[in-house]
Order: C-alpha cells, then sequence, then structure tokens
C-alpha cells in the first residue's frame, strides 16, 4: 500500500514541473541504503530524508569523533563517541518522523552484505575504503541493485550510477570498469592522510542525493554511466562517459558463495609482515627495549600523550636511523601508510638485525578502539 504525501511539508516539490504527485509517491515508496554515515553518507541522508525517501537503512559501524565534525555536520560536540548509524537517524527522525529507518551499527561484510542489501532498491555508497567500495560493488552486480557512487580527495570529489540496466540486454557499467583491481593500502592516501576541504564531501554527498532522487522519479538525466569529476579550487565540473569494458565482469566472484569467500581486506592491502594490529601494538607498549616512534609531522592531530615515545618525521627519518638502539622499532602513524613506509625503509637498512613494526590502520584508530573499552 502506497504512504500518503503529506502536502504541507513536501508543497515546493509538488508543484515543480514535470515532478509533481507521481514523482514524490516514487520517492514515498523507494527503499534506499547508504553505506557509511561520515563526509558522503551525512549531507546525502540529510537530503533524501527531506526529500521524502519512505525507507532508508544506513549502515556504519563507527562512532563520531571531533575530528569528523568540520564536515560531518549532521553530528555535533555531544554526539562525540556515539554510534554514527544509530546518531544519524535519531537526529534524521526529528527531520522526518514519516520516514521508516534503519540502523545498522555494524561493519559491512561478506557475511551480511547479501543479507543487507536484498531489503533495498538502491544502494548508496559513502564508503571512505577500497575493501568497501569493492565489495558494495560486487554485491550490487550480483544482487542486481543499481549503485550511487561518489568519493572524495583534497578539493575534488566524483559521482556516478553504477549497474542500472538501461537497454535490454546492454551490460551496465561498474565500479570495476573503471578500476578493474584495488589499489594497495599503501598506494592512493585516504583523507585522514592527505585531508579534505570541509565543505567538498558536502557538495559531493548532495550531489548523490541528487543522482538518487532523478533515478527513483525518473526526472531528469541521472548520471548513468558517466562519471562527474568537481573541484572546488575553480568550481569547474568535468562529465565522462563509461562504458562496460569486456573481462572486467570476470573479476567480479561469480556467484554470493564466492563472494562470502572473497576476502576484500586482503585484496585491498599490502599484507605486510611487517605490520601489527593494536593487539600487539598494546602488548609492545608494554615491553622493555622497544623505540615507539610517531612519523608524523609535529603538527599533526590527535597528539598522542597516552605511552612515551618520539616523533620524527617519515622525511627524517632514515637519516637519524643509527640513533635507534633498541632491538625493536614500532611506528605510527594517522592511518598506518606512512609508517607502513617508513618500517619498508628501516628494514632495508637494518635487514634481520632489528625487529620493526608498524601499527595497522593507524593511531586514530587505536585511539578508537581505547575509547570503546573504557
Amino acid at each position: 500500500m502506497d504512504k500518503q504525501i503529506s502536502y504541507e511539508r513536501y508543497h515546493r516539490q509538488l508543484i515543480l514541473k514535470d515532478f509533481g504527485e507521481a514523482a514524490q509517491q516514487k520517492l514515498l515508496n523507494a527503499k534506499l541504503l547508504v553505506v557509511g554515515a561520515g563526509g558522503l553518507g551525512c549531507p546525502a541522508l540529510q537530503y533524501l530524508a527531506a526529500a521524502g525517501i519512505g525507507t532508508i537503512g544506513v549502515v556504519d559501524n563507527d562512532i563520531v569523533a571531533l575530528s569528523n565534525l568540520h564536515r560531518q555536520i549532521l553530528y555535533s560536540v555531544a554526539d562525540v563517541g556515539q554510534s554514527k548509524a544509530k546518531t544519524s537517524i535519531a537526529i534524521l527522525s526529528q527531520l522526518n518522523p514519516d520516514i521508516d529507518f534503519h540502523a545498522y551499527d555494524i561493519r559491512l561484510t561478506v557475511d551480511n552484505v547479501a543479507e543487507i542489501f536484498r531489503s533495498y532498491d538502491f544502494i548508496l555508497d559513502g564508503s571512505d575504503n577500497f575493501a568497501t567500495r569493492y565489495l558494495v560493488n560486487d554485491a550490487c552486480v550480483l544482487l542486481d541493485k543499481t549503485l550511487i557512487y561518489g568519493a572524495v580527495a583534497q578539493y575534488e570529489g566524483q559521482v556516478a550510477i553504477f549497474n542500472c540496466k538501461t537497454v535490454a540486454g546492454a551490460v551496465p557499467v561498474n565500479y570495476r570498469d573503471l578500476f578493474p583491481e584495488p589499489p594497495a593500502d599503501d598506494e592512493i592516501l585516504n583523507c585522514e592522510e592527505a585531508g579534505v576541504l570541509g565543505v567538498v564531501p558536502g557538495i559531493i554527498g548532495t550531489m548523490m542525493a541528487n543522482e538518487a532522487i532523478k533515478l527513483i522519479t525518473g526526472v531528469g538525466s541521472p548520471a548513468i554511466d558517466k562519471m562527474i569529476t568537481y573541484d572546488a579550487r575553480n568550481n569547474k565540473l568535468y562529465e565522462i562517459e563509461l562504458t562496460a569494458v569486456p573481462g572486467t565482469r570476470s573479476r567480479i566472484p561469480d556467484s554470493l558463495d564466492a563472494l562470502m569467500r572473497t576476502n576484500y581486506e586482503w585484496l585491498c592491502s599490502a599484507n605486510s609482515p611487517l605490520e601489527i594490529n593494536n593487539e600487539l601494538f598494546n602488548e609492545m607498549l608494554q615491553a622493555e627495549s622497544v623505540t615507539l616512534i610517531d612519523v608524523r609531522e609535529s603538527t599533526e592531530l590527535p597528539r598522542i600523550n597516552q605511552f612515551e615515545h618520539l616523533n620524527m618525521p617519515l622525511s627524517l627519518l632514515e637519516e637519524n636511523a643509527t640513533k635507534f638502539s633498541t632491538e625493536t622499532i614500532v611506528l605510527f602513524c594517522q592511518s598506518g601508510k606512512r609508517s607502513l613506509q617508513a618500517a619498508q625503509n628501516l628494514h632495508q637498512i637494518f635487514g634481520d638485525s632489528k625487529k620493526i613494526y608498524s601499527l595497522r590502520n593507524g593511531i586514530v584508530q587505536w585511539l578508537q578502539q581505547q575509547k570503546q573499552m573504557v
């Protein structure tokens, strides 16, 4: 049974030429899942909820951090430390209580992706890591779900619509047609390492919401099989036509069972034996004869005062390597990329004469885990 239209709430949309009640009813009947309630997910969620998408799901196992607030303006200081999935829905429910919201305060994995995705017509991917992006893309292809994609870095962002069938028999473009293989973790910096201007995720996330609305209502021309890029420094937009590339679909698991056996974290990681997880890092903190080194620049936040360590930026590390007299050296940075590079550099210098490790996923994730354990 169709949901009832609130004419007072949606009046400004209803009076639009080519929109009207028919388009609004399509929005109310639609079911859309947002993967990631972060920089892209927050603005997309706000406008999708305001527009009247009838059912909205949010999947995110992260918590709100102070460093999120310059771009994730759905949240406030009072929300720091709280679940993003649950908090976003609590706030959005006040914006539009007529929507059916569903919070998935869990990490999206090969074990749960099919079960979650089956309940929705459209998937909007606001994730910030390659493992999730490839998992989302492959699941959308196998489950025949249209994917609204977005990504940001520094001053730029991009939006596209993948896996949308427009012509009978035609193979729709998917994410792997653009990026067939995942890059290793240490090949491309994410926002945590490279930074991002706060307004850019807002612009791109809003564009993603716009594409979702056009897809659902049939109003306008959605960016199907197109990549739109935006540069905030000069306000220039570029549009690239995309085509399906023969052979790329063979890289996607051929069934949901095969997908569940795929380790996306492994495919998208450097898998270096030099890396250690948070648990081993905590053991190193208690060990003797261990040198702990922060390879970030001295101005970078958050500052670490939970344990004694040296601050030695990556650019200065090699020339000071002979100063490290302990048998074991543990390096860390914001997200684990620079510290892994530092570990590889030092390993070339010392060989097996020293035990050298890098904290996988960086000190920010370590800090978040410590807060959850308190």
